[in-house]
């Protein structure tokens, strides 16, 4: 260890301390106040001649400016990995940059792996090696869980809750500056060890872009992942379009993570209630699992109830034999259609659980109580049940004995909250997991097509949408025409009513200078509207669609995570209401048909108020298309909007913007 020191109050003691549990040696270095004979020495190499073996991890409390040198002797003396907790770095300015690169460099040279600079460090119970300066890290217990954590703060911090909530630590490591090892290699070791149950993961920034989703994809098929991604209020660069400005790096991750198959939640505390029901519970791949829920006390199984449906989760009627074992267990006036209300705790709860758990549209049994000892031993009750399902169990009462229940069950392998909105989330994060894996088994990316584009530089709407149609996306009837005379010529031959544009490759957003005039239908009409537009090297007329519900459908390379299909509610308020799903490209059928479905205004394209539905299989295939088309290195973005719902369901291009990209940027990779 470098900079170990036996001085209280110094970064270097605490090291030590926590370094005392692990069951092999721990070679010491002080390079400013050497004492062999208490164990100190002055190099790397002194302490390991000493000690007759080359180290095998070093761990480094010494200050940024001789960390490299110190690291580079270290591996001279054989060690393979390193711990750097000291800051000052690339995260303290241009100087911290230098000392960074300056220590990438002997990454580079010698081939050792470096965690941090600039982290708390790491904690693997299960060999006794707390390798962390925080107070009470070398007492947390060895479990199931592991915590992948861009900040060792957070890694400790999500460690001690996860503690609190009965659940021991497999692997805890915090990133820190990700010099050279990265969440991506820390989840392929996860990936490889059967003794983890459930991986907690934060996000702070996703600079790997597609190897953490490629690590995250594959550990998901063997254990769940639940990803926290900060964060929220990032905008982004991305103002040059619609898609862009939408698509923020937030945005952007939470989707990619997804898509992945991680379980996304909102804050530390939602993290730790998911990876508990996780670690505990894995239901088998279901597109749509139902939810029974049993109350024994209506308000709060009527809070668990409305935040489950609020959120998506199915929480289905009961068949009719269900409910006929249940009135022959409980009295009138009891609820029994979903969520069944029993009145209160009784001996008669556990067969109700029972009958409810064997209904064949229930996939997991959620239960809350309120512990009533004299009344029923509900955890005993609960963890006797012989059940068809999984079960998670919430339960409230005085602290104590609710901390008891819930540690009770969680022996038992039951989920345990102590509060309807927690209980929800475990619910939510089990349903959540099983729709990921079956998505994820269902995606076959479809054979795409390279349409034919047009030469790099600017390009025109009517370049971009003879591209669409190409793809077989439907767009207007149009002329392209070089003047007022032309325009005039094509309202003959179209009819009224007609849209009148400027054609200029230079103006993505035309409605913003006044460049778009609609519904005009006669000669006089057109003239004033022509006069009311500015300047154009010409002009596009298009036969007007019929109106409908608006959508947006873009594509863009995001610098991280590469190509990024984006779909949202359309038109001149697509910014203001934000309304989006995202996708990283290449895009499955499967996905292409489930992005509409996470749209909050996804009811104004689904037929509401008797509107005509949007043909789904035809707004897929817009999709598929765009995807492909990002698989085109020679395309930067490209944009409709809007994409407006056509009374028979079809969709139709009523704009277009394709940015083709510089050659020289092309052939770089997507993945930062």
């Amino acid at each position: 260890m470098l900079g170990a020191s036996a001085t209280p109050g110094k970064l270097g003691a605490a090291m030590t301390a926590s370094l005392a549990s692990f069951p092999g040696p721990v070679l010491k270095v002080n390079a400013g106040r050497p004492d062999p004979e208490r164990g100190f020495f002055p190099t790397v190499t002194a302490a390991a001649a000493s000690h007759g073996i080359p180290p095998d991890l070093v761990i480094s409390c010494i200050p940024a400016a001789v960390t490299a040198d110190a690291l580079r002797e270290a591996a001279a003396a054989g060690a393979r990995a390193a711990l750097v907790c000291a800051g000052g770095f690339a995260e303290a300015g241009r100087d911290g940059a230098a000392q960074q690169r300056t220590l990438a460099e002997v990454v580079r040279d010698t081939g050792i792996r470096v965690l941090g600079p600039n982290t708390s460090g790491f904690l693997a119970p299960q060999h006794r090696l707390t390798a962390s300066f925080v107070p009470g890290a070398a007492d947390l217990a060895p479990g199931p869980v592991a915590v992948v954590a861009a900040s060792g703060g957070v890694n400790h911090a999500l460690a001690f809750a996860l503690a609190e909530a009965g659940l021991g630590l497999r692997l805890g490591v915090g990133l820190g500056n990700s010099l050279d090892v990265t969440q991506g290699d820390v989840l392929d070791h996860l990936a490889a060890d059967d003794g983890v149950r459930a991986v907690a993961l934060h996000v702070e920034t996703a600079a790997e872009g597609r190897r953490l989703t490629e690590a995250v994809r594959r550990l998901t098929g063997r254990v769940p992942v639940v990803a926290l991604v900060v964060g929220r209020s990032d905008i982004g660069d991305f103002a040059r379009s619609h898609t862009g400005a939408l698509a923020t790096s937030w945005r952007v991750t939470r989707a990619a993570l997804r898509q992945a198959g991680a379980v996304l939640v909102d804050d530390e505390r939602d993290l730790v209630d998911a990876v508990t029901a996780l670690s505990r519970v894995r239901l088998a791949a279901n597109a749509r699992p139902g939810v029974g829920l049993v109350t024994a006390q209506a308000g709060p199984g009527l809070l668990l109830t409305d935040s489950l449906r609020t959120h998506g989760v199915a929480v289905p009627a009961l068949v009719e034999r269900t409910a006929k074992e249940l009135r022959e267990l409980l009295p009138a006036l009891t609820y029994l259609n979903n969520p069944v209300d029993t009145g209160r705790p009784s001996p008669a709860l556990r067969d109700v659980v029972e009958r409810v758990s064997e209904d064949p549209g229930v996939d997991i049994t959620a239960v809350y109580g309120l512990l009533e000892p004299t009344a029923v031993d509900l955890p005993g009750l609960l963890a006797a049940a012989r059940t068809a399902t999984p079960l998670v169990a919430v339960v409230g009462g005085p602290v104590e004995q609710v901390r008891q229940a819930r540690r009770e069950l969680g022996e038992v392998g039951i989920p345990c909250a102590a509060a309807p909105a927690s209980g929800s989330v475990m619910v939510r994060a089990l349903a959540e997991d099983a729709a990921a894996r079956a998505r994820l088994r269902a995606d076959e990316r479809p054979v795409s097509t390279q349409p034919g584009l047009p030469p790099p530089g600017s390009v025109d709407e009517h370049t971009a949408k003879a591209v669409l149609a190409d793809m077989g996306i439907r767009t207007p009837v149009s002329r392209v025409c070089a003047g007022p005379a032309a325009a005039h010529g094509a309202l003959d031959e179209f009819g009224g009513p007609v849209v009148v544009k400027i054609l200029d490759a230079e103006v993505l957003h035309k409605t913003e200078v006044g460049g778009v005039q609609v519904g005009i239908r006669t000669h006089e009409e057109l003239d004033r509207a022509l006069a009311r537009m500015p300047a154009s090297p010409a002009l596009l007329v298009e036969r007007m669609a019929v109106a409908g519900p608006e959508l947006i459908v873009g594509v863009r390379r995001d610098p991280v995570f590469g190509p990024v299909v984006a779909l949202g509610a359309g038109g001149t308020a697509a910014e203001i209401l934000g309304d989006v799903s995202l996708r990283l490209a290449p895009l499955s059928a499967h996905e292409a048909h489930a992005m509409l479905d996470e749209l909050a205004t996804r009811d104004v394209f689904l037929g509401a108020r008797g509107a005509t539905p949007v043909d789904r299989a035809r707004l897929a295939h817009v999709l598929l298309a765009l995807s492909a088309l990002a698989a085109v290195e020679a395309v930067a973005e490209c944009e409709i909007n809007p994409l407006r719902v056509l009374p028979d369901g079809d969709v139709v291009a009523l704009d277009a913007v394709l940015l083709m990209r510089d050659p020289r940027d092309q052939g770089g990779s997507d993945d930062a």
